[in-house]
């Protein structure tokens, strides 16, 4: 599980994020991804946000984001990765209500 977790970002650091979404839906689909830790889960879902985010799909991005936050609040409100992705969600125009909202409670721009 944690070698799949790692191929995520592994994917994402070489600009390949269709290859890092693939990796992010099957690691999550397997029955070891609700044993982990919470806040392990919630880092994982916000590469896979940036993953989404950078293959183009915001409301998947949004999703995931939003999961991670249920998830493991913390990972998202103090990790500057969260914040960035959060940054860049916010801006579109179809962005859920939950994500303006996280936005705003965060104060993130």
């Amino acid at each position: 599980m944690a070698v799949d977790l790692a191929r995520v970002t592994a994917a994402l650091d070489l600009g390949e994020a269709g290859e890092a979404v693939a990796w992010h839906e099957k690691t999550t689909g397997r029955d070891g991804w609700r044993w982990l830790p919470a806040e392990h889960r919630a880092g994982h879902l916000l590469d896979a946000a940036r993953a989404y985010l950078d293959a183009g799909d915001p409301g998947n991005a949004c999703r995931v984001l939003v999961a991670a936050e249920r998830t493991a609040p913390c990972e998202v409100r103090l990790r500057p990765a969260a914040r960035a992705v959060l940054a860049r969600l916010v801006r579109d125009p179809y962005a859920p209500a939950t994500v303006i909202h996280l936005a705003t409670t965060l104060r993130v721009p």
